[in-house]
């Protein structure tokens, strides 16, 4: 193993999530009357699901874990990580520990220049065991007490061997959205008044499990407000999922920078969608009616259980799979080019098992869900209902919560690897039963 913490102890990482809610109460209680205890879609424990931002400001989405609230009362530890099945059984020969042929030299020498370019203090509070709880412990809400080195506290220079490192390792697309999703969270900062240090782009953070290597396991994590990215490394395979991406708002001036995210995600959703015949959509549409957060795979939701729902794309046709390969292609892409490929290629041969699922409307404006889910993908888009932004008149002061209408103006999305494979567990599970 690499690293320099101990693992987290459960009652540490337990203890940390109630500090977080105890810092926070100002504006629980507001909260909690506002939106209940849950969503229509969680069944995260009540204690996590009526957290609120600083001074009251509701973050991230409804709903505990499930929405993306924060790990709480669900989170699991790394030795009882499962991953996301279809009925708590892992199906098994889906990973295999192999030859790429795409090199993760350039993200290994920016994560080492990274870390050297830390203080002694900074790097200690910042790195952990490969296999640490750490990995698990992220969450896209703005208050959520993060480990790490804090982007606002480096200096310019340590900030810019940070976005040298996700500039290698993800896509210039996939490195523009996240900066654009930090920008937006500074408007967001703007927007409520300020004095919100949680809501900025300097609220992000970076962590390290192992030591940056070619040939040992070691991962990294770079996660805030709407944003959490975690990227394993073995050799030259790359794992880039729990991978969260969200905004609210999605489209605002920001510093004089006209931002808009997710146009890509939404439209490559209603093309698939409106390729299929009447027959097909009446499969995958659930109904036309949609919650303020139905998101299922959010913070805390490392061991979902979550059976395939909508239609199977062995009954689409070619030009079909296609768009279903487009519309996966969106998320898998924020990766660099090179692993992007080697990870569209593991997905496409499980494109007959890949389903197909859709709540809401279907017009351009229309706030909907749509869900893509395979032996080896599972990837969620989710409209949600404004929290924070566009309903100042709203008579709530501002707060919304999950019974307010969705809009495209709040939007989670996350991909995932089902079956193990996110965190890269069942990587680094294999690289263990066969290197040690």
């Amino acid at each position: 193993m690499h690293g320099h913490r101990p693992r987290t102890p459960a009652a540490e990482r337990s203890r940390r999530w109630f500090m977080n809610k105890a810092l926070l109460a100002g504006g629980v209680a507001a909260m909690a009357t506002m939106t209940g205890c849950s969503s229509g879609s969680s069944d995260t424990a009540g204690a996590a699901s009526s957290y609120g931002g600083p001074g009251g400001m509701p973050s991230g989405g409804p709903g505990g874990g499930a929405g993306g609230m924060g790990p709480g009362a669900s989170e699991v530890e790394y030795a009882d990580f499962v991953g996301v099945t279809t009925d708590g059984k892992v199906a098994d020969d889906l990973y295999s520990i192999h030859a790429t042929d795409v090199s993760t030299d350039k993200v290994v020498k920016a994560a080492q220049a990274f870390l050297d370019g830390l203080t002694t203090k900074e790097r200690k509070a910042s790195v952990f065991e490969v296999d640490d709880d750490e990995w698990l412990a992220w969450s896209n809400v703005d208050g959520y007490q993060r480990e790490g080195a804090r982007m606002g506290d480096l200096t310019e220079k340590q900030r810019d061997l940070g976005y040298a490192l996700l500039g290698v390792a993800l896509s210039a697309e996939g490195l523009t959205q996240t900066r654009n999703i930090m920008k937006l969270n500074a408007f967001l900062g703007d927007y409520s008044g300020g004095n919100r240090d949680t809501l900025t782009e300097g609220a992000y953070f970076f962590t390290f499990m192992g030591t940056p290597s070619t040939t040992q396991p070691w991962g990294f994590q770079y996660e805030g407000h709407h944003v959490a990215i975690n990227y394993f490394v073995l050799g030259d395979q790359v794992v880039m999922t729990p991978t969260f991406m969200g905004s609210e708002p999605t489209s605002a001036t920001y510093d004089g920078e006209k931002i808009t995210l997710f146009k890509k995600e939404t439209t490559a959703g209603l093309t698939l969608l409106r390729s299929l015949t009447d027959a097909q959509r009446g499969k995958v549409i659930s109904s036309e009616t949609k919650a303020g957060d139905n998101l299922k795979a959010g913070a805390g939701k490392d061991n979902l259980q979550l059976a395939h729902q909508g239609l199977a794309a062995s009954g689409f046709t070619a030009a079909q799979q296609d768009k279903l390969l487009d519309l996966v292609r969106v998320y898998v892409g924020n990766m660099a080019d090179g692993h992007a490929e080697v990870r569209m290629k593991e997905i496409e041969e499980h494109i007959d098992r890949t389903y197909f699922y859709w709540i809401g409307e279907t017009k351009d404006s229309s706030a909907f869900y749509y869900r893509v889910h395979s032996p080896v993908v599972l990837i969620e888009y989710d409209a949600q209902s404004p929290l924070a932004y566009g309903n100042k008149d709203s008579g709530g002061g501002g707060m919304g919560g999950p019974g307010g209408t969705p809009t495209q103006q709040h939007i989670h999305t996350v991909i995932r690897t089902p079956n193990g494979g996110d965190y890269g567990v069942d990587l680094l599970k294999l690289h263990l039963e066969n290197d040690h």
